[in-house]
C-alpha cells in the first residue's frame, strides 16, 4: 500500500483582502496578554492572532478599517497602529 507523502499546508485568511493563502505567505499579528498588538515573526506566540498579506495595501487596510480590531477583539491604539504600519513597510 502506498503512503500519501504530501504534506498538509495550513491555510489562513488575510483580514484585509479576505483571500485565503498558505500560512507561511502571511504575516501574523498577535494580541499579547497586556493588550498590545505585535508582529509574530515565528507564528508561535500565545494570544489571539490575525493574518495580513505582506502587501502595503493589505497592511494599511487591515490597520485602518477596523478589521484587525474586530478579529483580535480589541481596540488597537493609534500609537500601536502607527508602530505596526512602520514595521509593515519593511515587508
Amino acid at each position: 500500500m502506498m503512503k500519501n507523502t504530501s504534506k498538509h499546508i495550513p491555510v489562513r485568511t488575510c483580514v484585509a483582502c479576505r483571500q485565503e493563502r498558505p500560512k507561511c505567505d502571511l504575516i501574523r499579528l498577535v494580541k499579547v496578554p497586556d493588550g498590545y498588538v505585535e508582529i509574530d515573526m515565528h507564528g508561535k506566540k500565545h494570544g489571539r492572532g490575525a493574518y495580513l498579506c505582506p502587501s502595503r495595501e493589505c497592511w494599511a487596510n487591515g490597520l485602518t478599517t477596523g478589521n484587525l480590531d474586530r478579529v483580535l477583539r480589541t481596540v488597537v491604539t493609534p500609537e500601536n497602529k502607527a508602530r505596526l504600519i512602520e514595521q509593515g513597510n519593511n515587508y
